[in-house]
């Protein structure tokens, strides 16, 4: 079903059963699977192939050689119908790749809303990245990486599969992370190490002067007191009695699986 008020150019090869809404644009040369459906008022320029189960939501553009939806690398993979879901007010930009998921992974790879994916970045199946992420050119996430709010991956750096990278991290480029990145911090390096805290980047989404405080007392409570990680988290439950922020720092170590950076 393609909208009445969609925009497709000639060139353009939409396959039979693709759901196209409302003031879509779809520009030279693209192809669109059978399975895609594309929300209200995105814009695919040109030269894009999106194909498989996928769904792509509202407002968002892409830009020319970025293919979505395309069967992943893992070797496991057979055919399954799985599939890939695209939020809203994303940029996603030339020759990006998102691959698939896979049934061993939860069948799905999800990106969230307002994220900007710079040139070449390519997403593994089954990843999940959340919203208003940045990924700068050449990132690539490995299968199964989950990316929380806000996050900054620089341009080069690999992610290795099954991390998790905490929200408002900022990761630097040429990087290799093989472990999880707890939040706020900066990690830089291969393989990566904190280096800090992304004090600037929280400033600027409106962290107050005590919200900042619970922040570093918590980063010298895991890297700096010399402690074991699970004699952290005991201070870190004390810390967090009076401030709740610093329950972030909690709730992600209970889902770290690969450990975290140290």
């Amino acid at each position: 079903m393609i909208d009445q008020s969609a925009f497709i150019h000639p060139s353009a090869i939409i396959e039979d059963g693709a759901i196209i809404h409302s003031d879509v644009y779809i520009g030279p040369f693209c192809i669109i699977g059978s399975q895609v459906e594309i929300g209200a008022y995105t814009i695919l320029k040109s030269h894009i192939v999106v194909t498989g189960i996928t769904y792509i939501g509202k407002n968002n553009q892409i830009y020319p050689f970025a293919s979505l939806g395309e069967v992943n690398q893992d070797l496991k993979y057979i055919g399954e119908p799985t599939r890939i879901e695209i939020g809203n007010y994303n940029l996603i930009r030339e020759s990006v790749t998102i691959h698939r998921g896979t049934i061993q992974g939860g069948e799905v790879t999800r990106i969230g809303n307002h994220n900007l994916l710079m040139v070449n970045t390519h997403i593994a199946h089954d990843c999940i990245v959340g919203n208003h992420c940045i990924m700068a050119n050449n990132a690539t996430l490995g299968g199964h990486v989950v990316v929380d709010d806000y996050a900054i991956i620089g341009g080069m750096t690999a992610v290795h599969q099954f991390c998790v990278i905490g929200e408002h991290v900022m990761v630097g480029g040429c990087s290799g992370v093989t472990q999880d990145v707890p939040p706020f911090i900066i990690a830089q390096g291969n393989h990566a190490k904190p280096f800090g805290l992304n004090i600037e980047g929280l400033k600027r989404r409106g962290f107050n002067r005590a919200a900042l405080h619970a922040i570093r007392a918590s980063y010298k409570i895991i890297y700096r007191s010399g402690k074991t990680l699970e004699e952290a988290k005991i201070e870190l439950e004390k810390l967090a009695k009076e401030h709740q922020i610093v329950k972030i720092f909690l709730d992600f170590l209970s889902r770290s699986q690969r450990g975290i950076i140290r």
